[in-house]
């Protein structure tokens, strides 16, 4: 079996060990609190807020008027909401990464140490500060590409393109890093990323993919997209699910990779 599907398989089973579930509970609690709180206070203001920008807008009003005309008076009052809830996606995700990646991820790896790689020395060539600093650099990065991408994630075949390898990027930038802190030296990470860059990538889009689901869901039903502060807190439980689970794919496969690396540096013996 490819290192890929072995690292996948022993992150499925890993996922339903209670303390791997438990790990879940920091990173959602962080979350839901603080976006609970602002669209729980705020969501109406925000609403009336998207609703004034699009009246500046006379493609807006056009809009408004086909949709009355054939008979969907009530449709564009969802059309705020869907913008809102298009941009508050990737902020909601982009805090449960890094609070995954804070919180989780460095658990995960004890958690694996014990269990499986106990056997691999820490050289620890990186360092909670810097998987933050990655972390905090790549969601910049990723939080200006979705600006500008924005636009084509409502056109197809683009909607199923484009957010999950954005997704998959970005976890894999962030989560390679914090897989490696404590275990690989600087010069073993980079070597690994560079050569293994395909694969954690794949990892990342496949994990990137899943995290697509609760945003299909959103823009798939309209009942969802209005009820969407309540059902809110559901989804960021899922996100933090799912990066958890992409914690487990990366360091397993990170890990045993670390593993075959260092074998290779060992002569062998006469």
């Amino acid at each position: 079996m490819s290192p890929f599907l072995r690292s996948l398989m022993r992150a499925l089973t890993g996922l339903m060990h209670p303390r791997v579930l438990w790990m879940t509970l920091l990173p959602f609690l962080a979350a839901g609190g603080v976006w609970g709180a602002l669209l729980w206070f705020s969501w109406s203001q925000l609403i009336n807020l998207v609703h004034q920008c699009l009246d500046q807008f006379s493609l807006s009003q056009t809009a408004y008027h086909v949709l009355t005309a054939i008979g969907l008076v009530g449709l564009h009052m969802v059309i705020a909401p869907f913008i809102l809830v298009t941009l508050m996606v990737p902020l909601i995700v982009a805090t449960a990464l890094l609070l995954t990646a804070a919180w989780a991820m460095p658990s995960v790896v004890r958690h694996l140490a014990r269990q499986r790689y106990s056997h691999l020395e820490r050289l620890h060539g990186g360092s909670w500060y810097g998987g933050i600093t990655q972390a905090l650099l790549a969601t910049l990065v990723f939080l200006v590409v979705v600006l500008v991408s924005l636009p084509l994630w409502l056109v197809p075949p683009f909607f199923a393109v484009i957010p999950p390898l954005l997704w998959g990027w970005l976890t894999y930038r962030v989560m390679s890093y914090d897989a490696l802190a404590a275990h690989a030296s600087a010069a073993e990470r980079a070597t690994l990323m560079r050569r293994h860059r395909w694969p954690l990538l794949a990892i990342g889009v496949v994990t990137g993919l899943l995290g697509s689901l609760p945003a299909l869901l959103w823009v798939t039903s309209v009942a969802m997209i209005v009820l969407f502060p309540f059902v809110a807190l559901a989804a960021i439980w899922l996100y933090v699910l799912i990066f958890v689970f992409s914690a487990l794919w990366f360091a397993h496969f990170c890990l045993g990779e670390l593993h075959n690396l260092r074998n290779e540096a060992v002569p062998p013996s006469r």
